[in-house]
């Protein structure tokens, strides 16, 4: 019986995927059709086409070329490529750049094996879906079994804190908090004691949505890590930056200043099922060689998945 749980909730979650890339994906693949309609082979002027409809969908110029060179050196191997062929070796190259770009496929929530708690500080600008998606992270970590703390250290918005609160009722987890404007970098130094005392598994700690041309206030971030780390050394274990991905080339300036500030070590890219620019998860990727761990496929608590470079190509390149 539980086989088959494990099946139809596999099943499931292909289905959110599909479901949330559709519009990227409807956009992406119009444009590769228009590209290659009544091609016989895949020659240069079929190449250019697909350079365009690959920086029309966000993936950005610099990755663009990386995969277009990809492309051409294959052609050039295989000698005689017809257009059928071409979206099998696309996705064949696409998920190559993802896997040098250090992104690993996660097989499921959870966390490593490290002396508890394990520490994720998560950043990333006002509006992105930051609380959001930790209140749908620590669903997931209370779903496998791990005792989870949230820490409200966005101490600057009433809103803010009230609701974390509001995700750790929900999810049945502790949540800390020494309410608005208080230290930042106290309330995550407390944070992670509170979970050593108690003996939590995770401890999430939500840090303020920093506009990222304010460089003073990125900064404090910086603080933050070192107060984290002062609690308990070589924590965070885990820096968690949630990208917009309708906002498309902006996300890659975001992306920029955060790693700029602190050390980005993993990304989540949030509303993917609002936007046909999904594409800019490609250029993330490539840009910035931060992995992406999680992803955001629709509102309801479960759609937060685990990123899967071969699944999320094969949605993107869904007719």
């Amino acid at each position: 019986m539980n086989f088959f749980k494990k099946i139809f909730s596999k099943e499931e979650k292909k289905k959110d995927l599909n479901k949330g890339l559709e519009k990227t994906s409807t956009s992406f693949m119009g444009k590769i059709s228009r590209a290659i309609a009544g091609k016989s082979k895949v020659d240069i002027d079929t190449l250019d086409e697909i350079e365009e409809a690959l920086i029309t969908s966000d993936v950005g110029l610099e990755t663009t070329v990386k995969i277009i060179e990809r492309l051409e050196a294959r052609v050039a191997r295989d000698k005689y490529i017809n257009a059928e062929e071409l979206n099998s070796i696309m996705k064949d190259e696409i998920v190559s750049l993802l896997t040098d770009n250090r992104t690993e496929d996660v097989a499921d929530f959870g966390v490593p094996t490290v002396k508890k708690p394990y520490v994720i500080m998560v950043v990333g600008v006002n509006g992105v879906g930051k609380t959001t998606s930790i209140g749908k992270l620590a669903y997931q970590f209370k779903n496998k079994g791990l005792s989870v703390v949230l820490g409200a250290a966005d101490t600057f918005r009433a809103a803010a804190v009230d609701q974390l609160k509001i995700w750790a009722d929900r999810n049945e987890c502790h949540f800390y908090s020494k309410g608005m404007n208080t230290d930042p970098a106290a309330v995550a130094y407390e944070t992670v004691k509170y979970a050593m005392d108690n003996d939590l598994d995770v401890a999430i700690v939500d840090t303020a949505g920093r506009l990222h041309t304010k460089m003073n206030l990125m900064r404090e971030l910086s603080k933050i890590k070192r107060s984290i780390d002062k609690c308990l050394p070589g924590a965070p274990h885990e820096v968690m930056l949630v990208l917009d991905a309708s906002t498309g080339q902006n996300a890659i300036e975001q992306c920029k200043h955060f790693s700029e500030a602190t050390e980005v070590s993993a990304i989540t890219m949030t509303k993917l099922d609002g936007t046909a620019k999904g594409g800019v998860v490609l250029g993330i990727s490539d840009i910035f060689k931060i992995p992406i761990k999680y992803i955001g496929v629709g509102e309801k608590i479960e759609q937060l998945q685990v990123f899967n470079k071969r699944e999320f190509v094969d949605s993107l390149f869904a007719e």
